[in-house]
């Protein structure tokens, strides 16, 4: 290893970061080889532009590579992570006293693009729904998922006691059920179950086998259905009906979606989803109306 002193070319300092920095911070394999790679990249465009030298690095310098990067086609995400593999380079260094000043302090990533969450169309979900009808667990577990919002973990989580079902089921506004959802960080909220979740909970439980567990769905077994299970479980079904690029949390988006849309308030779903922030809630505001201009579309006159 170098001494500090004598530190002075940038392939000097990618050793040194390489052979301390990495191991310090206790990165796994592959993020070493992803700074590395990215690394050395960097340093191989600046030599070709006669940088050799750490000390004559500027912030244009770190620009233009950015700049390089994007004629180069690489997606904001990959762009996003090689600028911070060199913000983690030049910090390392100001650590240690190699460089007076870290000029990628003021490097600024760029922010990928996050993808529309995926949501149902009525359509899917009505072929979705038919599809499981025929097994009161399965089309509990996809009604609860569709109805509520709630997340895989805490569907996972659910007990016999959890669910408050009406003797009575029907569409009076006043004869919800109730469900309480086990949320992140131990929060416990009581959120209303609608009568399409009340009537296909009510058909599990009658023949919901007995088991030594309280835990509400089950496997064949008599087991707790773990979270690999109801995945699997939801997969199957969407496959079978042909729905593409969809999962359980996109049951989750698609109640969301849909409910705005057809408009029920934002504080309600906020509520029933868990969101601990309001504007997190708000994101699905266009997704309702892309989910009219379908719904248009799917159902002309």
């Amino acid at each position: 290893m170098e001494e500090i002193d004598k530190i002075e070319t940038l392939q000097q300092g990618l050793a040194f970061f390489e052979e301390v920095g990495m191991p310090a911070r206790d990165l796994a394999a592959r993020t070493r080889l992803e700074y590395k790679n990215d690394l050395s990249d960097f340093a191989d465009f600046l030599e070709k532009q006669g940088i050799t030298k750490i000390e004559q690095v500027s912030l244009q310098d770190l620009e233009n590579y950015q700049a390089e990067m994007d004629r180069r086609g690489y997606s904001a995400s990959t762009r996003e992570r090689k600028t911070y593999s060199i913000k983690s380079f030049f910090k390392f260094l100001d650590h240690h006293g190699v460089i007076a000043t870290n000029v990628a302090s003021q490097l600024i990533p760029p922010r990928p693009k996050k993808p529309e969450p995926r949501f149902l169309s009525e359509d899917e979900y009505q072929r979705l729904l038919r599809s499981c009808s025929h097994n009161p667990r399965d089309a509990a577990i996809i009604e609860v998922l569709l109805q509520t919002g709630m997340r895989l973990s805490e569907l996972t989580r659910l007990t016999v006691d959890d669910i408050e079902i009406p003797k009575r089921i029907n569409r009076e506004p006043d004869n919800t059920g109730t469900v309480r959802v086990r949320r992140k960080g131990g929060k416990v909220d009581t959120i209303p179950l609608n009568y399409k979740a009340c009537q296909a909970l009510a058909a599990w439980l009658r023949v919901r086998p007995q088991v030594d567990h309280s835990t509400l769905f089950v496997t064949k077994f008599k087991a707790p259905m773990s979270r690999r299970a109801i995945q699997y479980t939801v997969s199957k079904y969407l496959q079978t009906v042909g729905i593409k690029n969809a999962s359980v949390h996109t049951l989750r988006h698609t109640m969301a979606t849909h409910h705005i849309a057809r408009g029920t308030d934002l504080k309600t779903i906020q509520e029933t989803l868990g969101h601990s922030n309001l504007a997190t809630t708000s994101l699905y505001v266009s997704l309702a109306k892309t989910a009219q201009r379908k719904a248009l579309q799917e159902h002309a006159l």
